[in-house]
């Protein structure tokens, strides 16, 4: 059986290797998007543009709330199950 998967399977390799390299992209922008230190250093950025003059006070607090929203997902905001999950069982 498994030499007639891997003749099988051999074409679609390419496309395997994508979708993980997907996957693997994927996993490093939801951690540096979750990643506590570049949160705050974002947040700091914005309070040295505040501090400086380049932008407004109401600029400021959208910032630095768009940031907050990035880091912990908009309030409401519903995860919506993939469906991958039941896939891999079955």
């Amino acid at each position: 059986m498994g030499l007639i998967s891997f003749l099988f399977g051999w074409p679609l390799a390419p496309v395997k290797g994508v979708i993980r390299l997907g996957e693997l992209i994927q996993e490093q922008v939801e951690r540096q998007t979750h990643d506590p230190a570049v949160v705050r250093r974002r947040l700091e950025e914005i309070e040295q543009s505040r501090a400086a003059g380049l932008i407004s006070e109401e600029e400021e607090a959208l910032a630095m709330k768009q940031t907050l929203e990035s880091m912990i997902g908009a309030p409401g905001q519903a995860v919506v199950p993939t469906g991958e999950e039941e896939e891999e069982e079955g």
